[in-house]
């Protein structure tokens, strides 16, 4: 009994230390998007958007961790008098590298799935969905400043890397910047 009574104070002894650590944190994020089509053939002004999601990140040492989302972003552009909504579901991969204890450069791929696409143009909507790819691949690269253990903000660039429609080459470019809570 004297065995299983030690090994349990150990046990708990080594997760409130991991705790304390905050090795591993997971919570909600939420923000805002600036986001935009280019590349040959997409000649769209920017859109203001927003994200709402979650996250986890791990830190494998002081210095680096890994911190893959989940998030519902509202992107797509502006052309005349249209805009086009092309909503996805982003599924970031960031590696940090921590610069500073409260200050990380993030770098990672992302993939997005499309799950709405419209365009509105003087009060009429039109569904283009079929117009659009389903799979959206890019690149993020931003920064986190850790406000206080439980709070950070976020900005980040995240660059297509695949185009958005079938017929032409227009990629997705979103802006963010997000505040997120730790658990």
């Amino acid at each position: 009994m004297k065995k299983i009574t030690i090994a349990l104070i150990c046990m708990l002894l080594t997760a409130g230390a991991a705790m304390a650590q905050k090795r591993f944190t997971f919570g909600p994020k939420i923000g805002f998007d600036i986001t935009h089509l280019w590349g040959e053939g997409a000649s769209h002004g920017v859109k203001l958007g927003y994200q709402a999601g979650l996250f986890m990140e791990y830190r494998f040492t002081n210095q680096f961790a890994i911190a893959p989302e989940v998030v519902f972003a509202a992107q797509g552009g502006t052309h005349d008098k249209t805009t086009r909504h092309i909503n996805y579901i982003n599924v970031p991969v960031m590696f940090k590298f921590y610069v500073a204890p409260a200050f990380s450069i993030d770098l990672g791929p992302q993939v997005g799935f499309n799950v709405y696409s419209k365009m509105t143009n003087s009060g009429a909507n039109l569904d283009f969905k079929k117009d659009t790819k389903d799979i959206d691949f890019g690149v993020g690269l931003g920064a986190t400043y850790n406000i206080t253990n439980d709070v950070f903000v976020q900005a980040r660039y995240t660059m297509g890397l695949t185009k958005v429609y079938e017929y032409q080459k227009g990629k997705n470019g979103n802006a963010q910047i997000a505040i997120g809570y730790r658990f």
